[in-house]
């Protein structure tokens, strides 16, 4: 093999910003390439993901909801990747990618049923609350177990290099994530078969509870892409233009077949991990005061203000519509029946087996006979 088959990419460890915490533009050049009404439209979509989150964990605590992960704080770590890439590419998401899916256009009534679980839920039922799939939007559903969207993102993204499609594929997952074996598989095979695949890493500190440091020697996820092969790349995930930039190079670099690239976005949940969790166990008030500062929506709002696009009438109107939008949906998907009974054993083999077709009738027996009430519940 020549040389350059094993001459890895450079990492580039300083964070790519276009615009700093205060909103003062460091990149005009890039920015320049992003129209105006665009940049508004991301700052509405992001505040109306931070009203949406805000709703959706109200749910829960009133017991209408069985589970929420909000990405409040995270923001741009999925509008950016949305906005950055085609309609063909594929998206392999993790729990906080709400923005890929709503940017991309899926139905938001199906999302909020999904959160709901009724029948118009896209996955019936059969997933958690936050788990949904989006199969016209190219958005594979979501997965529990941390990091099996790597290596599923890595054989999409190849299957486009041999078809010569000109796509590219993207995984998201956090920096716990970074220390399964399925990242080793998945950005081993990438390099070596030159895939077309983005692995975003949301760096946002915490594996649920355990902080960084406890889990990964490196100062960045991303030096690790130079033990693949692999371009490797980190940027500032609380400036939504850099993570455009950042996700828009490494697909002109995949497109190219020169591979895949690793992007570290460094960022921070504002929020609990889940619905689940209690930050206040494992956070300092000050941690929290200083990412506060750095928020994703408060530096593109310092901008907008700036070049007179945005002011607090539009902000207040923004969120009454967004908060109205949220009512609305959720009043919609709680008056829906839950799931037929039968999808429980449909939609999972062509031609459903014998061990299926007995437990179903075994089931619809069982509520035959009057000993349980299912469709009360």
């Amino acid at each position: 093999m020549s040389s350059e088959s094993h001459t890895a990419p450079p990492v580039t460890t300083d964070p790519v910003q276009v615009m700093a915490p205060d909103g003062t533009v460091v990149d005009p050049d890039f920015l320049a390439t992003i129209p105006r009404e665009d940049i508004v439209a991301l700052y509405e979509a992001m505040l109306a993901q931070r009203v949406y989150d805000d709703r959706m964990i109200k749910m829960q605590r009133q017991g209408r909801l069985g589970f929420y992960l909000a990405c409040t704080g995270e923001e741009a770590c999925s509008y950016g990747p949305a906005y950055a890439l085609e309609p063909k590419d594929w998206f392999y998401p993790a729990y906080r990618e709400p923005g890929v899916a709503l940017w991309r256009g899926m139905p938001f009534q199906a999302w909020v049923d999904n959160m709901v679980g009724n029948c118009d839920d896209p996955v019936k039922g059969r997933q958690m609350p936050v788990h949904w799939t989006a199969r016209e939007q190219n958005i594979v559903s979501i997965s529990s177990p941390v990091g099996t969207q790597i290596p599923q993102c890595v054989g999409s993204a190849y299957a486009a290099k041999l078809r010569g499609d000109g796509g590219v594929s993207i995984c998201f997952f956090g920096e716990g994530t970074s220390s399964e074996g399925d990242f080793h598989v998945g950005l081993n095979f990438a390099g070596v078969w030159k895939a077309p695949a983005i692995f975003f890493c949301r760096n946002n500190g915490y594996a649920i509870s355990t902080p960084y440091e406890k889990t990964t020697a490196t100062e960045h996820i991303a030096l690790r892409a130079h033990g693949y092969g692999i371009r490797g790349v980190v940027v500032d995930g609380n400036d939504v233009l850099a993570v455009i930039k950042a996700v828009r190079e490494a697909a002109e670099w995949g497109r190219a077949g020169r591979g895949p690239t690793l992007i570290e976005a460094k960022t921070y949940r504002i929020a609990a991990h889940s619905t689940s969790d209690d930050p206040k166990g494992y956070r300092t008030r000050e941690e929290e005061e200083l990412w506060l500062a750095r928020c994703p929506l408060k530096r593109l709002r310092a901008w907008l203000e700036a070049e007179g696009l945005w002011d607090e009438a539009k902000e207040q109107a923004c969120t009454e519509a967004s908060s109205a939008r949220i009512i609305a949906a959720l009043t919609t998907a709680e008056s829906k029946p839950h799931p037929e009974l039968d999808t429980l054993f449909s939609e999972v083999f062509a031609d459903k087996p014998p061990h299926l077709v007995a437990q179903q009738a075994e089931l619809e027996a069982h509520l035959a006979s009057g000993t349980a009430d299912y469709k009360s519940r």
